[in-house]
């Protein structure tokens, strides 16, 4: 069975439970009012076998004396309803959380999906960034001037604010302390002008999409 199809017999089953506690809040409304109905009988025919003072005096034990039965099978009656009601609605209850939980759990798989699917794709574009820019560095003076090279670079600067965009940023590395975590060190050499654990040169830029690294920098280290 499909998600979706989980989804509807959840919520069939909800509202087939609601209708069993409607159901059952009108049977505990019906019965009180029989009872009601047969308090009235009772006045009515002790009124007509009695009349005057007799017949209220009459009516008043017959009152009194149907009151109490009236109250013993109301009583049953009433309780019956109400643990029926209070079961309906425990189900109820149980049900719309279990499916609240489960509304949760796959919104958060198609969050979780998506992150996938984005990151999948990002990957693929940074090889494309990347020939971008091996072009326009390697364009003469003379070159970058021309209509065909101002056309590529407005192409490039496009593509990179669609990805800012997306919230992928470049990573930051020359001139930065080392950082496993971001940066891949590739070559390492000794020069007294930078600091301890520097990066010196950049080789291939990397990327963050969000939080998570989609493409370490590769680095050359001096120190």
């Amino acid at each position: 069975m499909g998600k979706k199809d989980k989804k509807n017999s959840r919520e069939e089953t909800i509202e087939k439970l609601k209708g069993l506690k409607k159901a059952a809040e009108q049977e505990a409304k019906e019965q009180k009012e029989e009872a009601k109905a047969e308090e009235k009988e009772a006045e009515k025919k002790a009124e007509a076998e009695a009349p005057g003072e007799k017949a209220a005096e009459a009516a008043e034990e017959k009152k009194e004396e149907a009151a109490p039965a009236a109250e013993e099978e109301k009583a049953p009656a009433n309780d019956k309803a109400q643990a029926k009601i209070d079961e309906l609605n425990d189900k109820v209850m149980r049900q719309m959380a279990e499916f609240e939980n489960y509304r949760k759990r796959t919104e958060k798989e198609k969050q979780a999906m998506f992150e996938v699917g984005a990151k999948s794709v990002i990957e693929k574009l940074l090889p494309v960034v990347d020939n971008f820019e091996r072009g326009l560095t390697s364009l003469s003076e003379e070159e970058a001037k021309g209509a065909f090279a101002k056309g590529i670079e407005m192409v490039y600067k496009q593509l990179m604010e669609e990805l800012s965009k997306l919230e992928v940023k470049p990573i930051e590395a020359v001139g930065k302390e080392f950082d496993p975590n971001l940066h891949n060190a590739v070559m390492h050499v000794e020069d007294e002008e930078a600091g301890e654990n520097t990066v010196v040169e950049e080789f291939q830029k990397g990327y963050t999409y969000r939080e998570a690294v989609i493409r370490h920098s590769m680095v050359k280290v001096a120190n």
